[in-house]
């Protein structure tokens, strides 16, 4: 459609893959040399040479990024509990302490422990995905009671289980776990209650949806939802849970994703059941 009547082309390779082709082209009738082949190839090679070198050095960037943001991010996520705990266990070892001091003293300390135990479990998780050493293991769960196994374990609450008790299912049950549990502390951090999980079969596929009452997720946000350390308008969290939660999906052959509703926001984790 552009005049082209010969065309000549050599693919771009690096590492023995093909990245892309160059090609020439005449708007009239030619018959290539040898030596134009050749020529044609050697501007290939440094050609394929300078895109991987270009592609190198984004990487490079957006890993130095990366670990950047890891470090801030880590370090003042667990400073801030770490010196809560410290502060509340110090003061517990007074002897003389009033009993509902000595509770709220307690609480406080088990709370921000907590907090600790998820960063470092959302570490963790990174960093068995970054080695891909994360390995599914599917087999038949009764969904019902793992759902509720995990809200049990995220502290329970005004929660809305819709599953039916008699649906089992052939999935890993700690891909389930880990998305379900960072979805709902998700929807109780930035949402309102209730939240409601439901879940059910279609068309071969493990469909589970966790949604809250909440505002939603702000339309400029959602291109960057499931991107590492994107922690919203607010700037609270940790902004890897989402990218944990969407990157055990894809390992186990399914997606996750967010689907706006008049009432809040709502997650839809997709698993296959074959």
């Amino acid at each position: 459609e552009k005049g082209i009547k010969t065309l000549l082309g050599v693919p771009l390779i690096v590492r023995d893959t093909v990245i892309g082709v160059l090609h020439v082209g005449k708007l009239v009738h030619h018959r290539f040399r040898p030596e134009d082949v050749q020529l044609l190839e050697l501007v290939g090679e440094r050609v394929a040479l300078a895109v991987e070198r270009a592609r190198l050095h984004e990487e490079t960037r957006w890993l130095d990024e990366l670990k950047l943001n890891f470090v801030a991010v880590a370090s003042h996520e667990l400073r801030t509990p770490a010196t809560s705990v410290y502060g509340a266990l110090t003061t517990l070892r007074a002897r003389e302490l009033e009993p509902d001091v000595r509770a709220a003293l307690e609480e406080t300390a088990w709370k921000e422990s907590d907090r600790m135990r998820r960063l470092t479990e959302q570490l963790l998780d990174l960093s068995r995905l970054d080695a891909r050493s994360v390995q599914v293991r599917p087999e038949p769960i009764g969904l019902r009671r793992v759902l509720e196994q995990v809200i049990e374990a995220e502290g329970g609450g005004d929660v809305v289980l819709d599953v039916d008790p008699d649906l089992v299912v052939v999935v890993d049950s700690l891909v389930i776990e880990r998305v379900i549990s960072n979805l709902l502390a998700n929807a109780r951090s930035h949402g309102r209650p209730p939240v409601r999980i439901s879940g059910k079969k279609r068309n071969r596929h493990l469909l589970i949806a966790v949604e809250d009452a909440g505002d939603g997720v702000p339309d400029r946000l959602r291109p960057r939802l499931f991107e590492r350390f994107e922690r919203g308008t607010a700037g609270e969290g940790t902004g890897l849970g989402l990218a944990i939660s969407k990157a055990y999906a894809v390992t186990h052959g399914g997606d996750l994703r967010y689907v706006p509703t008049e009432r809040g926001a709502q997650f839809e984790l997709t698993l296959p059941l074959d």
